[in-house]
């Protein structure tokens, strides 16, 4: 037997959820997954979620902390496996705990071992991604790049052990570093742009020593939040240029040109998200006379195999293939996470669509003269560079590729 329906039962209900309104009975986001990204140059959270979050945020000094509130959330087992997520050599974050700070609201403590400031922002789905809440931490004082360069060349300097010395002598002096005094000379005395100083040296103390040290940037492609390609058993494609950086980073270091040395600069150095332009700002930063950014691509059918070369185009791509990867490659920014607010990110990009026409001509002829090499020890997709507007080559005075 049927039960009878009250019409009033159904008003009365009705009259319930009006009540109630639409906080109350709207279902809560649920976190889907959570990351941190510890690097150097700065450590990021992320909150993946299948609804938008909204937050706010205290900063607090002494000591120092960020306190983010979290609208929409219950504390969940997700959340709590952030404090087993933050590793003991981030240089940033201490530690992070979780609490329910009221009915739909957690809070996030995160405790930080140094004074730094703090980016907390969103980002709308993309790719494979759901929303995102990302809080940044960032030195308060910006690492120089080629002060980072010189610490790197005085870490793996070898220093003898010195003999004692008699009585009343003068200590013995520490062992030169020739090519850590000509970075340091390019720290103090700036290029004014590859091209018009090909030939300009920078000359050390010692005339009998090298007087030009050439700094080639190496750009690992994608990392932290944008995996870039990843193949069919998983393979991460920022994980396979990560490794090729590191050998052609010890190449490199070992190799002189007519006598002058020769240093390798990387664009990152382990797993975290470089946005596109901060490459290039880095490559200039450190004046280097080439930039090479290592790709392992995918492509839309299974067949395609070989190497590519690709430089800048300021106008259309040389093919369909070479549009469609620059698009690809441009969207990094997106995968990755950038704080738009935060960096004028549309001025710098102008700046940099300034590349000039002798740049493009170069970077041709590295190009050609990679492919040539590259032909020796395996195949080619392509016999000639291809060229499109891909960001990260956007530096107008240093010949750039993507490899």
């Amino acid at each position: 037997m049927k039960a009878r329906v009250n019409r009033r039962d159904v008003l009365r209900h009705g009259s319930l959820v009006l009540l109630l309104g639409t906080q109350q009975i709207a279902r809560g986001a649920t976190i889907v997954a959570v990351r941190v990204w510890p690097a150097p140059e700065y450590s990021r959270v992320t909150i993946e979620s299948d609804g938008k979050l909204t937050s706010r945020q205290i900063v607090m000094t002494d000591p120092p902390r960020l306190a983010v509130d979290i609208e929409g959330l219950d504390l969940s087992a997700e959340l709590r496996d952030l404090v087993a997520k933050v590793r003991a050599d981030d240089p940033f974050i201490a530690g992070i705990r979780a609490s329910q700070q009221s009915p739909g609201v957690v809070r996030m403590l995160i405790e930080l071992k140094q004074q730094a400031v703090p980016q907390v922002f969103t980002l709308t789905p993309v790719a494979a991604y759901k929303n995102r809440l990302v809080l940044d931490f960032y030195p308060i004082k910006e690492v120089d790049p080629l002060e980072a360069l010189i610490a790197e060349r005085m870490k793996d300097w070898p220093s003898a052990p010195l003999a004692p010395f008699p009585s009343g002598s003068a200590p013995h002096a520490a062992p030169a570093d020739p090519l850590g005094d000509l970075i340091a000379q390019r720290l103090q005395k700036p290029r004014g742009g590859v091209i018009a100083n090909a030939e300009a040296s920078i000359r050390p103390a010692a005339p009998q020593k090298t007087d030009r040290l050439i700094i080639i940037a190496i750009d690992p492609g994608h990392g932290g939040e944008d995996p870039g390609a990843v193949g069919p058993s998983g393979t991460r494609e920022k994980d396979v240029v990560l490794q090729v950086a590191h050998r052609l980073r010890d190449r490199i270091n070992a190799t002189s040109v007519n006598g002058n040395p020769m240093r390798a600069y990387l664009t990152r150095d382990a797993d975290f998200f470089v946005p596109l332009h901060i490459r290039v700002q880095k490559a200039r930063r450190v004046q280097a006379d080439l930039f090479v950014s290592i790709h392992a691509d995918a492509f839309l059918t299974p067949t395609a195999r070989g190497a590519s070369v690709f430089a800048l185009s300021q106008g259309g791509a040389s093919s369909t293939a070479a549009r469609w990867m620059a698009d690809r490659e441009n969207k990094a920014d997106l995968i990755g996470g950038i704080n738009i607010k935060s960096h004028d990110v549309h001025v710098t990009r102008a700046l940099l669509d300034m590349s000039t026409t002798a740049q493009i001509k170069d970077s041709l002829k590295l190009g050609s003269e990679l492919l040539g090499e590259i032909r020796s020890v395996g195949r080619l997709h392509k016999g000639q560079v291809e060229q499109a507007g891909f960001a990260v080559l956007k530096a107008p005075d240093i010949p750039s590729v993507l490899v």
